[in-house]
């Protein structure tokens, strides 16, 4: 598991995008409190990548806040476009009326469509169908935006597609994962940046200690 040296993060992090305020300190301090309790990341090389490119994608989908946040829109304008009767809706999952409105976007990654709530849900074990507000909270939020890149279920492509272990990582093409090659250049040049705060700020793992036994003389004959 990764752990970060906070100041090395949060100064590099000034140099490499600028100046931090108060909400956004709060919202990376939450962000590296997720990550450092996260199995899915080890110390290795592909996962630091993996992290940077998520981290980017959070950055460019937030609006740069890293805070999970709902898509934009009136009831009306999400039923027309995710609606049910619309390809877009048939291919999110969506089956009844009101599903486009109850099962817009949410989180740090947008989670649409009832299918996806459906497999979120499962995963989280949290019934999102009924709440599916509770895709915005951001303990959750987090959670199912990396199971989400790192299994494909946003668009069946995902992170070890693009970033793997012996291979320069493809920050440019690893945007199909999301939305096709919208702004991948934008975001890769945020996950190249991300990856050099998360280098700088990397804690080595403490040296294991093996105690040392105290041997005891033999007794005298």
């Amino acid at each position: 598991m990764l752990t970060f040296n906070r100041k090395k993060f949060f100064d590099t992090y000034r140099a490499r995008f600028g100046p931090l305020t108060q909400p956004l300190v709060d919202a990376l301090e939450f962000l590296l409190a997720q990550i450092e309790q996260d199995d899915r990341f080890t110390d290795s090389e592909k996962d630091r990548r993996q992290l940077a490119y998520c981290l980017a994608t959070f950055k460019w989908e937030t609006a740069h806040t890293m805070r999970p946040i709902d898509e934009i829109g009136t009831t009306d304008h999400f039923n027309k476009r995710y609606g049910p009767e619309t390809k877009v809706g048939k291919m999110l999952g969506n089956t009844l009326p009101g599903d486009g409105a109850r099962f817009h976007g949410r989180g740090y990654v947008q989670l649409t469509g009832r299918a996806n709530y459906e497999r979120a849900g499962k995963f989280l074990h949290v019934d999102l169908l009924e709440n599916p507000e509770l895709a915005e909270k951001p303990d959750l939020a987090y959670r199912i935006a990396v199971q989400g890149m790192k299994g494909g279920w946003f668009t069946g492509k995902k992170l070890d597609n693009f970033i793997r272990d012996g291979f320069p990582p493809e920050y440019e093409r690893a945007r199909f994962i999301i939305n096709g090659q919208d702004k991948a250049q934008t975001i890769a040049d945020l996950a190249r940046r991300f990856d050099e705060v998360l280098l700088a700020a990397k804690e080595k793992p403490a040296p294991r200690v093996i105690p040392i036994r105290k041997l005891e003389p033999a007794p005298a004959k």
